[in-house]
């Protein structure tokens, strides 16, 4: 897939408030400063697509990209550590599952983890969370570049051993870099191949 265009719509605080479900959509979710909005905007090349901060939690609504006027890139709070109040942050979370459970025209959720930490509970738990509600999604490992190749084999073989003890098989699951751009190619064209199939089904 080549991107052409790619503009911000709109923010909205819930579900409600978001565009018509007219068009498949993609969420991108992750822990707190997994470096989400530096992926969108590698991604789609347009570098100040998404506001990048190195504040966690900067991500307080759910943030609609229309791509080359025919898809939405949906760009979703962060879970875990934030530094925000708890009420705030439960809010975050009650717009996001009610996003993530009811959006009839989500197409896949891409899950962004990094790949300089051990498996996280919150990852981990979340996931689970995905499996159960039968929500298609992709692993997204982040920052590649910041580790020897053998450290990134180490660290991706350290979440697969945990979610296999769990899980019949694993999701797709892409390896990016969004200083190097790696992964760009791969994770477009897995978006180009479920929209196809989306257009089918539906």
């Amino acid at each position: 897939m080549i991107i052409h265009s790619a503009a911000f719509i709109k923010s909205s605080p819930t579900i409600k408030e978001c565009p018509a479900t007219d068009k498949p959509e993609f969420g991108f979710i992750g822990r707190s400063n997994v470096g989400k909005s530096s992926l969108i905007n590698m991604l789609t090349g347009w570098s100040k697509l998404a506001k990048t901060s190195v504040q966690p939690g900067k991500t307080r609504t759910i943030n609609h990209f229309f791509i080359n006027e025919s898809w939405y890139l949906v760009d979703l709070p962060g879970y875990g550590y934030a530094k925000v109040p708890v009420r705030l942050r439960e809010k975050w979370v009650k717009a996001t599952d009610q996003y993530i459970l009811k959006r009839e025209n989500l197409v896949s959720l891409f899950v962004l983890l990094d790949t300089r930490h051990k498996p996280q509970q919150s990852d981990l738990e979340f996931m689970e969370f995905l499996g159960n509600n039968s929500i298609p999604f992709a692993r997204v490992f982040t920052k590649s570049d910041k580790l020897t190749i053998t450290a990134l084999e180490d660290s991706v073989n350290q979440y697969n051993s945990e979610m296999l003890k769990n899980w019949e098989s694993l999701p797709a699951s892409f390896i990016t870099s969004a200083v190097k751009g790696n992964g760009r190619d791969e994770i477009l064209n897995y978006i180009e191949e479920s929209m196809n199939i989306f257009s089918n089904v539906t």
